[in-house]
């Protein structure tokens, strides 16, 4: 089985389930570290598996780019290439296309661009995002979808639904015709990817409960609510994950895309979202901005010069276990590449700790269902 979603308590708008994938169980309400090209930035994959991290995220359009999915596929995987041997997801490189506005031509067929690295041309479709997301080989695949920016007026957002509708239903005829090419089929079986839809239609409510009830009734292994922190306030990115969410299937994984602060991520989980990604955490760190339980931190603050303390009190990281704030603004002050690591560290543990709060909160799982395959280790802990 490609994926299975058990809901272990439900009683609130929030939910615990286990998410089983090929290569792992995943407790969830999930926070996944992004890994935009192959790595979460500064931070070691032996140290994100310390952290508790079940799964993390690949970047189709950056590692379509460099270093390309055929040698990925003939090297057994993105699993396989970056030594990673827990749970995976590819995006669809939708947004990272949608970011290179001036780089970009729209049509029905697909988008071609030009490559932020070179200039060269390219032309994605949502069969050979699929192509490329299947020779990478994560366990969750992303339908390819279109962004839509805000602020964008009707006609805008009803051209990007349309788009993002007709590319879905390629991407799932496509992505089912294919998935048994993935490169770790001798392993896991053959089609063992699982596919999800993207969720769009602007800040306008009707075309996002249209875009649902279309894409549900194509029955995607999951649903994602995309096209959010493209600019627009909190309270609209909170209307439109308010909206949409009762409309999307109760035993399926739910997840929004690219959110978002603490407390944000915390919200979100308790509305009844099942997983959420960010580059915030590390984003954040190699511009010495620390997440704490006594709020945000500016480890560059020279009142932290002398200041012998742990980044967070409340933190047993094993940097605020080790470190002081001291220690840590002289490593940023001097451009030292240990600054970037140990900061990015600590985010991450402090957003994987919050929802390890939250799934408690929720409920706490007393057993966790039985793994088949011994390479799928028992989940993060709940």
């Amino acid at each position: 089985m490609a994926l299975a979603f058990d809901i272990l308590n439900d009683k609130g708008a929030g939910r615990r389930a286990i998410m089983t994938l090929p290569h792992r169980a995943v407790a969830t309400p999930v926070f996944m570290p992004v890994g935009t090209a192959g790595t979460v930035k500064a931070v070691s994959q032996d140290v994100l598996e310390s952290l508790g991290a079940g799964i993390i995220l690949g970047n189709t359009y950056h590692l379509y780019l460099r270093p390309g999915h055929e040698p990925i596929r003939r090297m057994g995987g993105l699993h396989r290439f970056i030594s990673w041997p827990r749970a995976m997801l590819t995006d669809s490189g939708g947004f990272q296309v949608f970011s290179l506005s001036q780089l970009r031509k729209v049509s029905d067929e697909g988008v071609r661009f030009r490559s932020h690295l070179d200039g060269s041309s390219h032309f994605f479709t949502p069969e050979h995002s699929m192509d490329v997301q299947i020779a990478l080989g994560a366990d969750i695949v992303m339908a390819f979808d279109e962004c839509t920016e805000y602020p964008a007026g009707r006609a805008r957002a009803e051209e990007s639904l349309r788009y993002t509708m007709a590319w879905a239903r390629r991407s799932l005829d496509h992505f089912r015709a294919h998935r048994h090419e993935v490169p770790w089929r001798d392993e896991f079986g053959s089609g063992s990817q699982s596919l999800f839809g993207i969720v769009q239609g602007g800040m306008y409510t009707d075309l996002r409960r249209e875009c649902a009830e279309r894409l549900v009734e194509m029955d995607f292994d999951g649903y994602a609510i995309g096209g959010l922190s493209v600019g627009e306030p909190r309270e609209l990115t909170l209307e439109m994950i308010r909206e949409v969410l009762p409309l999307l299937p109760r035993d399926k994984p739910r997840y929004v895309m690219g959110v978002g602060y603490p407390d944000e991520i915390e919200l979100y989980a308790k509305m009844g979202v099942d997983m959420m990604d960010c580059v915030l955490p590390t984003r954040a760190a190699r511009h010495a901005l620390l997440f704490t339980s006594e709020g945000r931190l500016n480890i560059k603050n020279k009142r932290y010069a002398e200041d012998q303390g742990p980044p967070d009190p409340a933190c047993d990281c094993m940097v605020c276990s080790r470190y002081s704030r001291a220690y840590l603004r002289h490593l940023t002050a001097s451009g030292e590449a240990l600054a970037a690591t140990l900061n990015s560290i600590h985010n991450l543990a402090y957003y994987l700790g919050v929802m390890r709060r939250v799934r408690a909160e929720l409920e706490r799982v007393v057993e966790v269902p039985v793994v088949a395959n011994a390479s799928q280790a028992a989940p993060e802990a709940p």
